[in-house]
């Protein structure tokens, strides 16, 4: 296990997530987004109205298949400006013709956390599920990156249980589906020693960051965190993680229990990528980020 000699660099001058985020920043320089359809919406919730952006390939015929996609950001940070919400859901389009509902989900602050953003990304599904004819849809899937995969996992779980239109596939990126996350292997701690605190899900941030979310730390309904429920049923998952991740434990863990309750799995681990990757364009230097765009795009669609 090594990281990507590029992001070790920029190691050197990042203490936290913002200087984490200033330095992948020039990494971006040449980018062009593709040329996509985009259309920037709202859809009713039980909070108030929910911002989707929609995506729709411009160049290239739609593939019949359909995303809701929700970025992360810890619960409590992120937009749909973001790379990655805006980026990775023009590359889907754009790469293979998947029509992609990226949700600007209300964002957990202390006392105001679950169920809200679970709930936001919940009626972006179902607007999705109701407009899918009209959008030219046939499979739907769903997925998100980080906190948005533990939203989307949720969704999952919630659409389960009530019986209504599930996912035909459940497409995560570098998941937290548990809390508490799964310890670290030995082998997977010396490269993560070099990390930066500020930018490691050691147990104070993650505490944080689940009081803010749930409220409480423990008694939480599984849609809330669904690597600690029962996850038999769930659609056909793909999990893409991150190589050099403290979060890479609970994507492995998740895999495992769905394999043990008989669900289909997909699995690919980011070479030398650290978590967040998907919040940096696929540039040409860094091959793993469009690796894993493509990775998930498949479970959709076949090129």
């Amino acid at each position: 296990m090594s990281i990507h000699p590029l992001l070790a660099d920029l190691l050197r001058t990042v203490t936290d997530w913002d200087s984490w985020a200033a330095g992948t920043a020039t990494l971006s320089a040449g980018y062009e987004l593709p040329d996509v359809h985009v259309e920037d919406l709202a859809v009713d919730g039980p909070h108030g109205p929910v911002a989707v952006r929609l995506y729709r390939p411009a160049a290239r015929p739609a593939s019949g298949a359909g995303l809701v996609w929700a970025h992360g950001g810890g619960f409590a940070y992120g937009d749909l400006d973001m790379c990655e919400a805006h980026v990775v859901s023009a590359e889907l389009a754009a790469r293979h013709g998947i029509v992609v509902a990226s949700v600007g989900y209300r964002l957990a602050t202390p006392g105001a956390g679950y169920p809200i953003p679970l709930d936001d990304v919940h009626a972006a599904w179902t607007w999705f599920v109701r407009e899918a004819p009209a959008l030219g849809v046939t499979r739907l899937g769903l997925g998100g990156a980080s906190a948005g995969a533990a939203l989307t996992g949720g969704v999952a779980v919630r659409v389960r249980d009530r019986g209504t239109r599930a996912p035909d596939a459940l497409l995560l990126a570098y998941p937290g589906m548990h809390f508490p996350s799964p310890a670290l292997p030995d082998e997977q701690v010396d490269d993560l020693r070099r990390l930066p605190r500020g930018i490691r899900f050691l147990p104070s941030p993650m505490l944080d960051m689940t009081r803010t979310y749930l409220g409480r730390l423990s008694g939480f309904p599984a849609e809330a965190m669904a690597g600690n429920g029962d996850v038999a049923g769930l659609p056909p998952t793909s999990v893409v993680v991150s190589e050099v991740d403290d979060l890479r434990p609970s994507g492995e863990m998740f895999l495992l229990q769905l394999q043990d309750a008989g669900v289909p799995t997909r699995a690919m681990v980011a070479a030398g990528m650290l978590h967040g990757h998907l919040d940096i364009p696929p540039v040409p230097d860094l091959p793993a980020i469009g690796e894993s765009i493509d990775f998930l795009a498949h479970a959709l669609v076949t090129d």
